[in-house]
């Protein structure tokens, strides 16, 4: 397995995951021929999928499956040769559908696909210092024509404004319901949609006016935590590795993607923002910024964003969360829970 930059590593705070990886299928009369297998795959592999026969049945033919999604066909017992290169990462369900003397059967294995990307170390650059509210518990920060908006969490303080981000002047605020523990935003199409953390609980707001035009339950037994959209979807996390990609006609999600770090996934991946077709993301408890590809979840970058600490007044329960595009100056806008500066910066390898 190659070896992958240690800086991401240390950065991101990531576990490594088990190499215990393999399922063996708990079908009696067949199971993958998984002896063979790693437990971990790179995209530039192939895997050999086949199956054991012990029984001796005669094979009719194999109808193979990965991650539910039809692969191919064998006749009889033959293997079948799969590529990884347009897999998205995280862990292959195999399935093998057996058919034999007019039955069928299943057998169903598991490896891990992870990144063969070394994360670039990028820098930055301040280009300005604006004040921020201390009484912000931030989780969603995002720009939209050209203002900026910010969610903010805990039961009985959370709120959603727009304001002036050179002076703080607030041009208009939302309070949340004491119940709600506010999370995410993002814009489009001139709706604010927002998050709430383990209510289940969405809102979309008319971004002009911020009068709340639609709650909605989540789809999935998640909970809610950073948000950002592509012009035609939306991206949402939930705590875990996992990015999901949510039609915002519907709310229902349609797709998702993990993130890796080498052979390693990125846990607790928050706030998100799409930059020139990457997806920005705060890493929960660290100062740090992940580069997502989002056709794959390869990391493919990491900002670390230490240094600004011996700029605020902050402890270190103040993590940073928070980042806004602003197309028009091509800059980006960091700051953090409760943090009294927020941050202009652009970023470069």
């Amino acid at each position: 397995m190659k070896k992958h930059n240690l800086l991401s590593v240390i950065l991101l705070g990531i576990a490594i995951t088990s190499c215990g990886g393999k399922k063996k299928g708990e079908n009696s009369i067949f199971t993958f021929d998984s002896n063979q297998y790693s437990a971990q795959y790179l995209p530039k592999d192939k895997l050999d999928l086949g199956i054991l026969n012990p029984s001796a049945k005669e094979i009719d033919s194999i109808i193979y499956y990965i991650n539910d999604q039809k692969v191919g066909t064998s006749k009889g017992s033959s293997k079948l040769a799969f590529e990884f290169k347009d897999q998205k990462l995280g862990y292959q369900n195999l399935k093998a559908l057996v058919y034999f003397g007019g039955e069928n059967s299943e057998a169903t294995a598991r490896v891990e696909l992870v990144s063969d990307v070394t994360p670039k170390l990028l820098k930055y650059k301040i280009i300005n210092t604006y004040p921020h509210d201390t009484n912000a518990f931030t989780e969603g920060l995002e720009f939209y024509k050209d203002t900026l908006y910010e969610s903010t969490g805990l039961e009985g303080k959370s709120f959603l404004k727009k304001f002036d981000y050179k002076t703080g002047k607030i041009y208009k605020q939302v309070d949340l319901e004491a119940k709600y523990f506010g999370e995410g935003i993002t814009i489009l199409n001139d709706k604010i949609y927002q998050l709430t953390y383990q209510n289940k609980t969405g809102f979309i707001y008319n971004a002009k006016t911020m009068k709340l035009e639609k709650t909605f339950s989540y789809e999935k037994d998640i909970e809610g935590w950073g948000m950002t959209n592509d012009g035609t979807y939306i991206y949402q996390t939930d705590k875990t590795e996992k990015i999901w990609k949510m039609d915002p006609a519907t709310q229902k999600m349609i797709d998702n993607i993990n993130v890796y770090a080498g052979n390693a996934k990125i846990k607790a991946i928050n706030e998100l923002e799409w930059i020139d077709g990457k997806i920005y993301t705060n890493v929960w408890m660290k100062d740090a910024i992940a580069v997502v590809n989002p056709k794959n979840g390869a990391v493919e970058g990491i900002l670390d964003l230490s240094g600004l600490r011996k700029l605020l007044n902050v402890t270190v329960d103040d993590v940073l969360n928070g980042i806004a595009y602003n197309p028009k100056t091509k800059t980006i806008f960091v700051t953090g829970k409760n943090w009294d500066k927020m941050f202009e910066i652009t970023v470069s390898e």
